[in-house]
């Protein structure tokens, strides 16, 4: 008989709410819906915690000090786990633009975790890009998104491609995004210095994302409100939004959420390799970063160069800075990313039958246990501890 574990007494967030004093059983590697009868069981009692479904993050370069560019598989693996350390329990690699041979290779490398189940897929951001909005690449090797070339990279990836981010107002752009939709692959906005018009003509053609709206792109204007409005108003479109507070101002992302919904925002990290690693110099692809204080920017000019961000922290801040509803933040962290990447019938929420993949957070919001597949990355505290900070919060 499979082992079971059942998580007892916490906050669970469900698709249809939340359910207080809930419970979640698992049973191996995937939820159930009940205990059979006369199951051995494994359980944690979680009063004054929630338990929400483990994170998804469809944009992140690396982590733990090491590059999902540049770094070897095993450094590779050793920047996902930091991550699953953080409640990403499913993550997407992105590459940062390169010469087109070598993230041809390096796309046949992140396959190889793909295939394992290591990693959900690869995203390309780059080199098919404005040089005019260029932030963290390197303008020598921009190319235009010719479409045999943005299928070489697709090709090269096995039927992992998830995504490639592309500036569509250049010469083959919306011929790349029909294309990639027709693949099957996420064609996304970005780095880009498209109008309003421009926009909607990439939308049209089936481009579904927004790379970190605001960043990279024409500022929302009155007279020429370029891409932002464009994608902020359209249905079909879900909009990456980073929330470490250095990327985005708070109203900037009360006004993403007010304006697209909360089924259509998804937190990624755009993290670098710094990310729960610590401030240093870095390279991001060919260029130097340097972190301090936990913000990236390049050592040559001080552009934003992604973030040190992990999904908890992006988490715990939507919630107690940004003052948005729990519920809201587990769609835009879990369940919509998840369902961006084809995968909601396996990931994104706690329902019975799907991969048991979730994170245990404190009545602070602080990440305390992680599990996915049924075993724990992080266990959380015993049931004796975990009742002694809830009588401590209450003021018992």
């Amino acid at each position: 008989m499979a082992d079971h574990k059942v998580l007892a007494g916490a906050r669970v967030v469900l698709p249809t709410g939340t359910v207080e004093n809930g419970r979640v059983v698992v049973e191996g590697s995937r939820i159930a819906d009940r205990l059979p009868d006369g199951a051995a069981v494994h359980q944690h009692d979680l009063p004054g915690h929630w338990v929400v479904p483990g994170f998804v993050d469809l944009h992140n370069h690396g982590g733990g000090g090491a590059s999902f560019t540049s770094g070897t598989l095993e450094e590779v693996l050793r920047g996902v786990h930091t991550h699953r350390l953080h409640g990403t329990t499913t993550l997407v690699a992105s590459t940062v633009t390169g010469e087109l041979d070598f993230l041809a290779h390096r796309a046949g490398e992140l396959a190889e975790l793909a295939e394992q189940g290591d990693l959900a897929g690869v995203h390309f951001e780059g080199p098919f890009i404005s040089p005019c909005r260029k932030g963290a690449h390197s303008e020598q090797l921009l190319r235009y998104p010719d479409p045999a070339e943005v299928r070489k990279l697709v090709d090269a990836a096995r039927g992992h491609a998830r995504m490639v981010t592309l500036a569509t107002e250049l010469p083959g752009g919306l011929d790349s995004v029909r294309m990639l939709a027709e693949l099957g692959v996420i064609a996304a906005i970005g780095h880009t210095d498209a109008t309003y018009e421009q926009t909607r003509e990439a939308i049209d053609a089936g481009a579904t994302v927004a790379t970190h709206l605001f960043n990279a792109m024409p500022a929302l204007g009155h007279r020429a409100p370029g891409p932002i409005a464009a994608l902020l108003e359209d249905e079909r479109v879900t909009v990456e939004l980073i929330n470490d507070g250095v990327h985005l101002h708070p109203a900037a992302l009360e006004l993403a959420f007010h304006r697209a919904g909360a089924d259509r925002v998804a937190f990624i990290t755009d993290a670098m390799d710094a990310a729960g690693f610590g401030d240093g110099r870095y390279r991001l692809g060919p260029l130097e970063v340097e972190v301090r204080d936990g913000v990236a920017r390049l050592a040559e000019g001080g552009s934003i160069a992604g973030s040190t961000l992990t999904l908890d922290t992006a988490f715990r801040r939507a919630v107690t800075v940004d003052g948005l509803p729990v519920e809201s933040v587990v769609r835009a962290v879990s369940a919509n990313p998840a369902r961006l990447l084809g995968m909601d019938d396996r990931i994104g929420s706690l329902e019975p039958g799907k991969d048991a993949d979730l994170v245990v957070l404190d009545a602070d919001f602080t990440l305390v246990g992680v599990m996915r597949k049924g075993e724990w990355v992080v266990a959380p505290p015993q049931a004796a501890a975990v009742r002694e900070r809830a009588q401590e919060a209450a003021g018992v």
